[in-house]
């Protein structure tokens, strides 16, 4: 078995890496003279195929990278993997060095004429070596891309029911539902697929990745339909447990602030008049003399709605990485005291994380840092960089975002043979056995995040003290245990 994945691996270095044959390039620097002789205009685009919108992942997928333990934490070795998108309406007419300039911002230019030289960038499943070439409508895109997952909480996931329509699991709190972001098999889809071989499910409804607890999953369609109609008529009561700052009031506390959504692309909300309106009930349970365990009943399902209503009612979650940092202001964000416009809010918060190399938890990398600051800076609420999807997933993958360059159209140059001798050497050195006999992730020249060391995050640090306790309907009631810092003998660090 560690043959053949070494045999695979060998396999895709000799397509990925700048190995392409002078059979290749000439063919290709040929078909670049003819479309010049003849013009772009006249460049022949295939007509758009159907792409399967699925909502299950097969073996291909499952087999693309595999998982590790590691120091208490659930790793993902780096793998390669296929960016795939139509042309925007936005992109016909300007170059492919314009659109990349514009909003594949992850990567400097240069990158991109290094990636398209050794043949990881296609053109209507041609490669593409003129980055000048102009695009129009249903020019089909993909990039190979070296994709590097953020590590998760080891705890492993837990069934507590199946049937024939549902299924229904504990979340351990770090795990996001479904591949978003830089997400992949680093999620609960992934898993239960992959490892327990439970596949074609239909989200229900949905946790924030650093919340715990009940999670639900339809296997048909129709099931879906039905508990999703059921949750949006408040047919089903909804029962969370958190851990909040200081001495919570005894008696039932409801908030009805009504709730706004600040930034989609990190996942920020505040109480806003302007906002949604949104109702929680909150009843405490027990107070150790420092902070309080609190029930948390939601009657509206807005984003971060507990989390922002305990933070309004100046009593944040514990370890909220959010909303109970200095970023919102003294009280943090107490009775909606922030004084900052959402842009100042946002740019303080992603600050406040850098400084404590906390991005991880806001799902945010270093190369997202220019483009967020940027957007900032014109005002944008919500940066909507080009969004890529691979096919079969559930939703769109978020295109990484990164250090903006300005525009150069200067044409790509071929590799240079010595240069590229190198790096295959380097890849194949890094494709080795480790002492355990796992399989190395493959060391990448092009990728900037192979040269980065980073240690590994604690893993109590990625664990938020909220937790989905139960969900009960007319004729269904799933829960869980209380978790251990909710219960009445947890003493606070």
């Amino acid at each position: 078995m560690l043959a053949g994945r070494l045999l695979v691996g060998l396999r895709q270095l000799s397509v990925l890496t700048c190995t392409m044959s002078e059979g290749e390039v000439a063919r290709g620097s040929a078909r670049a003279r003819k479309r010049k002789a003849r013009g772009d205009n006249e460049r022949y685009v295939p007509p758009p195929t159907k792409r399967r919108a699925g909502v299950s992942f097969g073996d291909e997928h499952f087999g693309e990278t595999e998982s590790y333990i590691e120091n208490g934490l659930r790793k993902v070795r780096p793998y390669y993997f296929d960016f795939e998108t139509y042309c925007k309406g936005r992109w016909v007419g300007r170059s492919l060095l314009e659109v990349f300039s514009a909003e594949f911002r992850a990567e400097p230019l240069e990158y991109y004429r290094r990636a398209a030289a050794c043949g990881r960038l296609r053109l209507n499943e041609e490669p593409v070596q003129d980055l000048g070439v102009v695009l129009k409508d249903n020019d089909f895109l993909r990039n190979t891309v070296h994709r590097h997952e953020p590590p998760v909480t080891a705890q492993p996931l837990q069934i507590l029911t199946e049937s024939e329509d549902l299924v229904v699991i504990d979340k351990p709190s770090s795990l996001p539902v479904h591949p978003c972001g830089r997400f992949r098999h680093n999620t609960v889809i992934f898993i239960l697929g992959k490892e327990k071989n439970i596949k074609e499910l239909y989200t229900i409804h949905r946790l924030d990745r650093l919340t715990s607890g009940v999670l639900m999953f339809a296997k048909t369609s129709e099931v879906s339909k039905k508990m999703a109609e059921l949750v949006r008529e408040r047919k089903v009561e909804k029962e969370y447990v958190c851990r909040v700052c200081g001495e919570f009031p005894e008696e039932t506390v409801t908030c009805e602030e009504p709730i706004m959504t600040v930034s989609y692309k990190i996942g920020v909300c505040r109480v806003h008049p302007k906002g949604k309106p949104s109702k929680t009930l909150f009843q405490r349970l027990s107070y150790n003399g420092k902070s309080s365990v609190v029930k948390c009943f939601p009657y509206t399902g807005r984003t971060h709605q507990i989390r922002v209503h305990l933070q309004y009612l100046g009593h944040p979650i514990v370890n909220d990485p959010i909303y109970n940092t200095d970023a919102w202001g003294p009280n943090r964000g107490k009775k909606g005291e922030i004084n900052k416009t959402n842009e100042e809010l946002l740019h303080t918060l992603i600050e406040e994380h850098k400084a404590k190399q906390s991005l991880d938890i806001l799902d945010v990398a270093e190369d997202d840092l220019l483009v967020l600051k940027s957007d900032l800076i014109e005002g944008a609420k919500d940066a909507n960089p080009c969004s890529q999807s691979a096919p079969n997933t559930l939703p769109a993958n978020k295109d990484p975002a990164g250090t903006p360059q300005e525009n150069d159209h200067s044409s790509v140059t071929d590799c240079d043979v010595h240069k590229n001798n190198q790096e295959e050497e380097l890849i194949k050195k890094n494709s080795i056995d480790d002492t355990e006999g796992k399989v190395q992730g493959l060391v990448d020249p092009l990728c900037g995040e192979c040269k980065i060391i980073r240690p590994d995050p604690s893993p109590r640090d990625m664990i938020m003290y909220l937790h989905a306790l139960r969900y009960k309907g007319e004729d269904f009631d799933y829960s869980t245990e209380l978790p251990e810092w909710a219960e009445d003998n947890w003493i606070d660090d």
